[in-house]
């Protein structure tokens, strides 16, 4: 259970993009690299994010197989969607 000074699981999917991007608060960082520190789930979720970020460098759209490409955008556009609330 998150307090007032730490982040849930949750929370920190939701905001890893913005911490790898570097556009957290300092405040924020420190609440989510606190919480990276104590949680094993949560930082080989953090290194996973980094590795598919390293891989995606490398990739460039026309080597993505036009079938692939198709599945990808019908994945991502039902996405939202399909999420609970």
């Amino acid at each position: 259970m998150a307090t007032q000074y730490s982040i849930s699981c949750k929370e920190l999917v939701e905001i890893v993009t913005d911490y790898l991007e570097g556009a957290l608060s300092p405040a924020e960082r420190s609440r989510f690299e606190a919480h990276i520190d104590a949680c094993d789930g949560c930082s080989s979720y953090l290194e996973q994010m980094r590795k598919t970020i390293r891989m995606m460098g490398k990739l460039t759209e026309d080597a993505v197989r036009p079938d692939a490409k198709a599945a990808l955008v019908a994945a991502f556009r039902t996405w939202k969607r399909d999420t609970p609330a």
